[in-house]
């Protein structure tokens, strides 16, 4: 039995449950936290090495032999997809010490942070379509919580968005699944890849598709409805933005990988072109409100938009290469994006402001941090020899190979828009003189060395994984290609969750 596979659901689910038990001992819910965390990044390790070196691996849960009962299954793309939660979950705990106020973590912030945790690494895993749903429930219900954490109104009112979205979307994307269960009568996704293939000239599998899409599009904040991330993910805690940024639509954008690689092949020139055109229309109004913002978190999260137009971009092209290139700006866009926001958390923690009219300076009182800055900010923009350079030029050369000319300058163009938005947050925030304090503004507290390394330590872990994505991008490179391989080749994941036949089950 793979009992790799189920770990990295079961140990947040643990810790979660050890953080509960301990819900007034803060000390031992922090020790839980890091230790848990860094429990996930090393099982998720062993999950990708087993994968490496073995294949797909499956856990059938109870024994029960697929399609009749619920299968893990994890391939190259989800054990990846793993070995960055567990990056995330452990950068973000270490900078949730020097962060998280007492008030917060009374509130049940780490116990929730664990429940995230596993929601993601359980969506990531499950073989089961039904299943899916569930951990996307699990994910909504935990950020939903953690969203509202202080109960500001600002918060409340990006939470009333996110929410309201995000419902939209779990309704859709239910109704598809009972839709598929009425057509195939399983809920298996390797069986339903199967069944699906016997099915010829049936206009309810395209309506399907595009619920899928819908429904998997609004939670990765693809175009039309992603105001709802720019809406909510300035408004937490930054800790809490931060992981929503690395993690939270990568899990869409992963949804549409599986799905479209898996279940919904047969007409790509139907399916696919409408993702190749979202993807552009994407990239383009992301990155457009990000121009229009002067509020550092904000500019940030109208950039998470623009970025899942070039992961959304790699799917829709369908060429081995576009895949390539698409799991691979994943894992680029999660660490770089994650340590902007939490580099912005640390900018607040000085200054007292999020605002860039307020800011300004920091390049002459920390130098180190504007160096820490530019990494992560310069790799976003796609500036050579940083990871970001490397995960456009294969997306756009994957576009040009397959002649889509029209969104490859869409991306030509998103990636100048970025660099610009990347400079008028180095030109305000550390470059320009400092603002002169006004007499009714708060006063703030200085840093302590303790909270400093807290808050230093996972900016410059994350800023060191996007050099060596960058300088030595080859294994994660050989990684996305191998994942590529398995995507285009869904027969392996069939047979590795079915059993060699191929056959429909009866």
């Amino acid at each position: 039995m793979s009992t790799e596979v189920a770990l990295p659901i079961l140990i947040p689910l643990l810790s979660g449950v050890v953080s509960l038990l301990f819900w007034r001992q803060r000390l031992v819910q922090r020790f839980v936290a890091v230790a848990g965390t860094g429990s996930l990044l090393v099982s998720g390790l062993w999950l990708l090495s087993s994968v490496s070196e073995h294949g797909i691996l499956v856990m059938q849960m109870g024994n029960w032999q697929a399609p009749f009962g619920i299968s893990l299954v994890a391939d190259l793309l989800g054990a990846i997809m793993v070995v960055m939660t567990g990056i995330i979950g452990f950068a973000v705990a270490l900078y949730s010490l020097a962060t998280t106020g007492r008030g917060h973590e009374a509130f049940g912030y780490f116990p929730l942070m664990h429940l995230l945790l596993a929601g993601v690494a359980g969506a990531f895993l499950t073989g089961d379509i039904f299943n899916l749903y569930v951990w996307f429930e699990v994910m909504l219900v935990a950020s939903f919580a953690l969203l509202i954490l202080g109960g500001e109104k600002a918060q409340m009112e990006g939470a009333i968005k996110y929410v309201t979205l995000n419902l939209l979307s779990s309704v859709i994307f239910l109704s598809a699944v009972g839709l598929l269960y009425g057509l195939v009568g399983t809920l298996n996704m390797a069986d339903i890849a199967q069944r699906l293939g016997q099915v010829e000239g049936n206009g309810m599998v395209d309506v399907l598709a595009v619920m899928f899409m819908v429904a998997f599009g609004i939670k990765a904040a693809a175009f039309p409805l992603f105001f709802w991330l720019p809406a909510s993910y300035h408004t937490p805690p930054v800790a809490v933005s931060a992981l929503f940024a690395g993690l939270l639509t990568k899990v869409g954008v992963y949804a549409l990988f599986r799905v479209f690689t898996l279940i919904f092949n047969q007409n790509p020139d139907y399916t696919h072109e409408i993702l190749l055109w979202g993807a552009g229309v994407t990239m383009l109004s992301g990155v457009l409100g990000a121009t229009a913002q002067f509020e550092f978190r904000r500019i940030l999260s109208f950039h998470i938009v623009s970025q899942i137009g070039y992961m959304i971009l790699g799917l829709a092209l369908f060429t081995p290469l576009a895949i390539i290139g698409g799991v691979f700006y994943i894992v680029h866009h999660i660490i770089v994006k994650t340590n902007l926001f939490l580099v912005s958390g640390f900018v607040n923690r000085l200054c007292g402001s999020y605002e860039l009219k307020r800011l300004g300076g920091l390049y002459r009182s920390h130098p180190w941090l504007a160096v820490l800055f530019l990494i992560p900010a310069l790799s976003l923009a796609g500036v050579p020899p940083l990871s970001g350079f490397f995960a456009k030029f294969i997306v756009i050369r994957a576009g040009i190979e397959t002649e889509a000319y029209g969104v490859t300058f869409i991306a030509l163009l998103v990636g100048l828009l970025t660099l610009y938005s990347m400079i008028k947050i180095w030109a305000e925030v550390f470059w320009k003189a400092p603002p002169e304090t006004r007499k009714d503004e708060p006063e703030v507290a200085p840093i302590g060395q303790r909270e400093l390394w807290q808050m230093y330590l996972p900016i410059v872990g994350l800023a060191l994984c996007t050099l060596f994505i960058g300088l030595y991008g080859q294994p994660i490179y050989a990684l996305a290609e191998a994942s590529a391989e398995q995507l285009l080749d869904p027969t392996r994941y069939i047979e590795a969750v079915m059993g060699r036949s191929t056959g429909v089950t009866p």
